[in-house]
């Protein structure tokens, strides 16, 4: 199946050089230099990826992917400059899947672009495959869909992925590199400030559900665990 790839950039030359490399990986791409024409065009024709600059004229990547995850749970990487470490977790609270540094490789960004896809892709699950039960919570990965004492919890793919590793084996603790191999997988690098950054967000989400959860449990210097009541 051919991926259709957004991008939101408004240098032209980084539109033209990175589309040119996803075509040439048999990827399907649309390119937008703002994110109100981005928004525009991705709500009526959706993407499987979108990838956004954070700063652009008329509406930058943050409101963009605010906007977006109004209506949809599309994997979102954000372009970076080196110094936008604030806006990076920002904007891995509000929900995107990754974020890259400019200037970067585009072998690099194809590599990260596959990574989201293979996790977006492989939480749907196989057929047959049964929905993971623990206490209050369920997990279906063929539906992507999360619920917490029966309310949905929308979830990011990253954040399905880091549920799910969690919840398999509720009281054992998950270090950070094991749950950035579960949810980036083991060739892809990303700091552990990512990792609690996610972490952060779905304990808000699960908490806008029920404001009493406590089940991701940290373990200070250690890693996370889920506690299964």
């Amino acid at each position: 199946m051919t991926h259709t790839i957004a991008l939101v950039d408004d240098d032209r030359n980084i539109l033209t050089s990175v589309s040119m490399a996803l075509k040439s990986e048999g990827y399907e791409v649309r390119t937008f230099v703002d994110g109100m024409e981005a928004l525009d065009g991705i709500e009526k024709n959706p993407v499987d990826l979108a990838v956004l600059d954070i700063k652009m004229p008329r509406m930058d990547g943050m409101e963009l992917l605010s906007r977006l995850r109004k209506y949809s749970d599309v994997p979102v990487i954000f372009l970076t400059s080196k110094d936008d470490e604030i806006d990076e977790a920002l904007g891995l609270r509000m929900g995107a899947d990754d974020y890259i540094k400019k200037p970067f490789s585009q072998h690099l960004l194809i590599e990260r672009i596959r990574a989201v896809l293979r996790r977006r892709d492989s939480s749907s699950g196989t057929e047959g495959e049964e929905p993971l039960k623990r206490g209050d919570l369920t997990l279906d990965p063929i539906r992507h869909l999360c619920t917490w004492k029966g309310k949905e919890v929308n979830l990011t793919v990253t954040e399905f992925l880091l549920v799910n590793a969690l919840a398999k084996h509720p009281g054992h603790v998950k270090n950070r590199d094991q749950l950035i191999d579960a949810a980036y997988g083991e060739n892809i690098y990303v700091d552990d400030r990512t990792i609690d950054s996610h972490v952060k967000r779905l304990r808000r989400k699960f908490r806008e559900a029920d404001k009493d959860f406590a089940q991701i449990e940290t373990l200070y210097g250690v890693g996370y665990r889920y506690q299964d009541d």
